[in-house]
């Protein structure tokens, strides 16, 4: 195993401050039929492109049992627009259709290896890692994507199929860790 989670593998459970001001788990969703975890973030242009996609993909994919979570694991010393309360904010300019919970410790992104903002990690009915990498592949212009990504994979999934293509690269900034660790930056 490399420094991201496995598609196959369980998905590790959390319990997150959301913006709303409630602890989110992600036992909280065990009704939705797939869950999307996606690691992201204020700062970074590529996390603020894909923000409209991610409204519209949870408005579109609600009534069919979906359910996306957005987690913001970066520190905030050198990334202060990254902190809750700028998070709350952010949330309320843009109308965020989903819970956008803080990973102040870091533990749940390095639990799933998340490397950049945004990384999405799409979860089945039973909660393992299905498809992880990017939203798709044209952050700077929705209206040009060649390639959906993350909707492809969750329409499979719905569907009772397997993904056909269970990982890609993430496009993105890459995670900005506390520490020590601020400009380390995994092998894979």
């Amino acid at each position: 195993m490399g420094f991201t989670i496995d598609v196959g593998t369980k998905a590790p459970g959390f319990t997150l401050k959301g913006v709303d001001g409630e602890m989110h788990s992600l036992e909280d969703y065990d009704d939705a039929k797939a869950v999307v975890v996606v690691f992201t973030c204020n700062h970074c242009p590529t996390a603020v492109q894909y923000e409209d996609r991610l409204i519209e993909l949870q408005d579109e994919y609600a009534d069919r049992g979906v359910q996306v979570i957005a987690v913001n694991p970066n520190e905030t010393d050198g990334h202060p627009t990254d902190s809750y309360e700028h998070m709350i904010v952010r949330a309320k300019e843009k109308g965020f259709n989903f819970p956008y919970l803080r990973d102040e410790t870091q533990d749940v992104a390095r639990a799933y290896g998340a490397m950049r903002t945004p990384h999405v990690f799409l979860l089945d009915g039973d909660r393992k890692v299905v498809y992880e990498g990017r939203i798709d592949d044209r952050p700077d212009d929705p209206d040009d994507v060649g390639r959906h990504d993350l909707r492809e994979a969750l329409d499979e999934v719905l569907a009772g199929k397997p993904v056909s293509v269970p990982s890609t690269v993430s496009i993105g900034c890459n995670v900005k860790w506390w520490g020590k660790d601020a400009h380390w930056m995994p092998e894979n």
